[in-house]
């Protein structure tokens, strides 16, 4: 992508035209955002499975990008409430110089507050940080890390156009594990072209020897303008048949299960006390500021997206059009909780949903769930609701096509 002459706008100094921000109703819920999702759009190389808001990143765009970031930090209009989680997502985060991610995090605790034991997540991947960068960002506080492995094998790491290889993943544990940190996720795709079920096995198996304190799932989707899109139909060789993934998910679901880990969401297993307090935010549909280059907000049941062209972007910030893009409705907020909160193993409780939306509307909905419930996906038991697993996982799209 081409850079645009746009100049940095420096941290403490404002911009020349006021930002036109969503102003807070008084008529809505006073529920202050308590997370916080900040994207770092940067990556060594591009994956081929990806359609993210990506870009190959330089050290002085990067900077210039930093700038920005902070200017939106800076307006974006809050009621100082203390976060609870700061998300750096990607991307690749942990491509930010110390110093960056330092700034970013005091911007943070100066325009929201971060909460003392709050829950700081940061991606990474394999290769992209020695001891000395993670031990600062341990300093700047990152407590908890993602490592995006996605798989074991080096042929299938090549085929993805992962940065890494396998080496550089067992380096990167390595010095991760050394630091003490005690907080860590691994991420892992399936459904990958070449992958069998013999290279999925072993994939678990040396993630129970690395022993992370939580595991996140992707299966694998073929986006149309990607290079895999271009490359590969879905359930075609090379790609793994239906049968072959589902086969793979259930193996999970065992090995991680035998191993202590609990399957507390459709895709993410955690020992016990360690699952993602931030993703929890989202599953449970309750409010947080997005911050960065393609992120959506949702604050005051308002959505603010900002433009995925980082350059676009730029534009975006200096000229202050922080404006509302949907204004979210009952009938959509209740929509979106139970398609978020199903995704959840503990369901979601009746009566939470009867205070926050009224018996009426929930009642409306249960009836629309019902084939879901006469074909053994779901159940309402004890006053809660919940997809049975692993059918109602493994169908989880059917049900929520009845939502939507």
């Amino acid at each position: 992508m081409d850079k645009a002459s746009l100049a940095i706008i420096p941290a403490d100094i404002p911009p020349t035209k006021s930002a036109t921000l969503p102003q807070i109703s008084t008529e809505q819920p006073s529920i202050l955002p308590t997370a916080a999702y900040l994207h770092i759009p940067f990556c060594q190389t591009h994956c081929r499975y990806c359609d993210f808001a990506v870009t190959i990143g330089t050290e002085d765009l990067i900077e210039k990008y930093v700038q920005y970031l902070l200017q939106e930090i800076a307006f974006t209009p809050t009621e100082l409430q203390g976060l609870e989680t700061v998300y750096f997502g990607g991307g690749t985060p942990s491509l930010l110089s110390s110093n960056q991610l330092e700034r970013l995090i005091d911007a943070l605790s100066k325009r929201f507050g971060i909460s003392a034991n709050a829950e700081i997540s940061l991606e990474a991947n394999p290769g992209t940080f020695d001891r000395a960068k993670l031990q600062a960002y341990q300093r700047a506080g990152i407590n908890r890390l993602s490592l995006g492995v996605q798989a074991f094998q080096d042929h299938l790491l090549r085929l993805c156009g992962r940065s890494h290889g396998v080496a550089e993943v067992y380096a990167s544990v390595k010095i991760i594990q050394e630091l003490g940190f005690d907080n860590f996720n691994l991420d892992l795709i399936f459904g990958l072209p070449e992958q069998s079920l013999a290279d999925w096995e072993a994939s678990l198996q040396a993630v129970l020897a690395i022993a992370p304190t939580h595991v996140s799932l992707y299966d694998l989707i073929i986006e149309e303008n990607t290079p895999f899109g271009r490359l590969y139909q879905t359930d075609r060789p090379p790609l793994p048949t239906d049968e072959e993934t589902v086969e793979m998910y259930l193996k999970t679901i065992e090995v991680l299960g035998n191993a202590g880990y609990e399957h507390y969401e459709i895709a993410n297993f955690a020992r016990p006390g360690y699952q993602c307090k931030h993703n929890r935010v989202y599953w449970k549909n309750q409010p947080y500021y997005g911050l960065g280059v393609g992120a959506t907000g949702y604050v005051y049941k308002q959505r603010v997206e900002r433009p995925r062209n980082l350059y676009e972007y730029f534009t975006w910030v200096e000229t202050g059009q922080f404006t509302v893009t949907e204004s979210v409705t009952s009938q959509e907020e209740l929509t979106d909780t139970l398609l978020l909160g199903l995704r959840l193993t503990e369901g979601i409780m009746l009566e939470s949903l009867d205070k926050r939306f009224g018996k009426s509307l929930v009642a409306q909905m249960l009836h629309v769930l019902q084939p879901s419930i006469d074909s053994g996906y779901m159940q309402v038991i004890h006053e809660k609701m919940q997809l049975i697993v692993p059918q109602g996982f493994l169908f989880s799209n059917e049900v929520f096509a009845l939502l939507t």
